[in-house]
């Protein structure tokens, strides 16, 4: 369709508008009011029916808390839909920002604490424009497409809110595709991975409570920096002896912290570490014996421990799911333009998607090597990209839908 790509050009200037204003607006979390209020107004604008969607259960804020984040009880998800009837295709673009402050000399420059250097104000933006040109061709669509705009992307769990609050029922969701912007990507290439996409995050915090004392009399106290030291030796031991070395997997502590003073043995100890792994297997052993050494060696050393864990599984790109995708892809993008890479080291939580349904998980360059990467506060996206990732969400759909039509 390559009247999708003249429309996707034609809309370039009220794309680069829409991520701009969000630019200037960035929120962090899950609770994004007025982002979520801006994508809704712009889906009015065009006439496209929407609702919210997320759900923070309690034991969801409780883990945050325990984490040492704020305490978040709503999730600001907007669901679309355009056409109707099945089959069913699930377009997403999260549009949350991260705690870094921008400087960057830009007239739509970020004047929060916070700022959109992950690119998710350009996802939103993009999506906004593949519904605008679904929309227009509404009639034409075998079946329905849903726009999933998430928030809470970088807490590892912001597409799992709106997972639970059944965002893949009403109408079920056959198919999955997401994309990502990437700064450091030459501009207009696309990438993607079959099988693993993403690698999988797992967050332990562990708070160790032992019994203070003085360091003249370590008789009469339970040393929590001591079971914390212990803890993070065969932590270490474990990856070297039960993981096999073909499974890429890092277990690592980033943080540990216990006393005030010299002479004094602390009271409490608290440990946070994390799991990234791309394989299946070995992610599932580890789940299961990081909390028994945790906990056994807390109680050989007479301490006690509470673990809270924080999971974040695996994007998984379906091989007929891309296989379908990829004629859509080229015709967009230009064959010589799209690539098959390995997986990406980070973890991107459209995992609890594709954990649900077939899913293709794409990486749109809109820079290059040299550019700032991500996560820093110098990062800029070339904006002449932006109409590309709306033709690859509105053509990837359509053609998705003629194929799979009932």
């Amino acid at each position: 369709m390559k009247d999708i790509l003249q429309a996707a050009k034609d809309l370039q200037q009220q794309i680069v508008a829409d991520r701009r204003y969000l630019h200037q607006i960035p929120e962090v979390g899950m609770d994004l009011p007025e982002s979520a209020a801006y994508i809704e107004k712009r889906l009015d604008e065009m006439g496209i029916a929407h609702r919210r969607c997320g759900v923070m259960s309690p034991e969801l804020t409780q883990k945050y808390v325990d984490m040492g984040y704020e305490e978040m009880r709503n999730s600001t998800g907007v669901v679309a839909t355009i056409g109707s009837g099945g089959p069913c295709i699930l377009l997403r673009a999260d549009f949350d920002a991260l705690p870094i402050v921008e400087i960057n000399d830009l007239p739509f420059r970020s004047q929060r604490p916070c700022s959109h250097m992950c690119g998710h104000d350009a996802h939103a933006a993009m999506l906004l424009g593949a519904a605008k040109i679904l929309k227009d061709r509404e009639s034409s669509l075998k079946g329905t497409v849903k726009l999933m705009f998430q928030p809470g992307e970088e807490k590892g769990a912001g597409s799992k809110t709106m997972v639970d609050d059944g965002l893949l029922e009403n109408p079920k969701v056959d198919a999955a595709m997401a994309i990502h912007i990437m700064s450091t990507t030459e501009l207009g290439k696309v990438t993607y991975a079959v099988g693993v996409a993403s690698s999988s995050l797992d967050t332990f915090v562990v708070r160790i409570q032992g019994k203070g004392g003085h360091t003249s009399a370590p008789d009469q106290c339970i040393d929590p920096l001591m079971i914390a030291n212990q803890i993070y030796t065969a932590l270490n031991l474990l990856m070297t002896r039960e993981v096999s070395p073909s499974a890429t997997a890092t277990l690592s502590v980033g943080q540990m912290s216990a006393g005030t003073a010299s002479n004094a043995l602390p009271d409490t100890a608290e440990m946070k570490l994390g799991l990234r792994t791309y394989n299946k297997e070995a992610r599932a052993h580890i789940l299961e014996r990081v909390p028994q050494i945790i906990e056994q060696y807390t109680a050989a050393w007479r301490g006690k421990c509470h673990i809270t864990t924080f999971c974040c599984p695996c994007t998984y790109t379906d091989e007929t799911v891309t296989a379908d995708l990829l004629p859509a892809i080229q015709e967009m993008a230009g064959a010589e333009n799209v690539t098959q890479v390995p997986p990406m080291a980070g973890t991107e939580d459209f995992g609890y998607v594709t954990e649900e349904v077939p899913g293709a998980f794409l990486l749109l360059g809109a820079g290059g090597p040299d550019a700032y990467p991500h996560h820093n506060p110098r990062m800029t996206l070339d904006e002449s990209v932006f109409h590309m990732g709306a033709a690859l969400y509105a053509n990837c759909a359509a053609e998705w839908l003629a194929k799979h039509s009932r």
